[in-house]
């Protein structure tokens, strides 16, 4: 009796899986991928379990304790929004809220400088602040960018000019 030996193609085979960050290539004949991915399941259960030891265990927690106010009136907690003098120019009062320790520590929304302007009794119609603030941010004195919540603002560094 003669046997007949039937040789595999040794063509590079791979697959590639991806799971959550993690990316696994598994590589070899077709045949040696196949058998691999029929234990696919037991497979992704040792590879998560090899990826725990390695993921950064970086959780925060905060925790707020508040009390309960003695003082049963009605008024708003007080915020440490910045006193802004009357102007005549709107975009003089933006450029005062963000140029205060309360403009510099962090970029603001056009909620809160609503907030700041509503606060200094600085009445301005709609769509004014939104309109003063892209054209703040075009002339380079406010940098703007877009984030989840929506356009934040923040004064622009100020470059040092000949003759300053």
């Amino acid at each position: 009796m003669q046997k007949k030996l039937v040789e595999e193609k040794k063509e590079g085979f791979s697959i590639r899986v991806k799971i959550g960050e993690y990316e696994v290539e598994l590589s070899g004949t077709h045949s040696e991928v196949m058998k691999t991915v029929k234990n696919l399941p037991t497979l992704i259960a040792n590879i998560n379990k090899a990826f725990e030891s390695a993921k950064p265990k970086t959780i925060a927690t905060i925790t707020v304790k508040t009390s309960e106010a003695t003082n049963t009136s009605s008024e708003a907690p007080t915020q440490s929004y910045p006193k802004i003098a009357a102007t005549e120019r709107a975009e003089d009062a933006i450029l005062k809220a963000l140029d205060s320790d309360w403009g510099k520590w962090r970029p603001r929304t056009m909620e809160e400088l609503q907030e700041v302007m509503k606060f200094n009794n600085l009445k301005y119609p709609g769509l004014v602040l939104p309109s003063i603030l892209e054209a703040l941010a075009e002339k380079g004195l406010v940098k703007r960018w877009n984030t989840n919540t929506g356009f934040v603002y923040i004064l622009a560094e100020k470059k040092n000019a000949k003759g300053e």
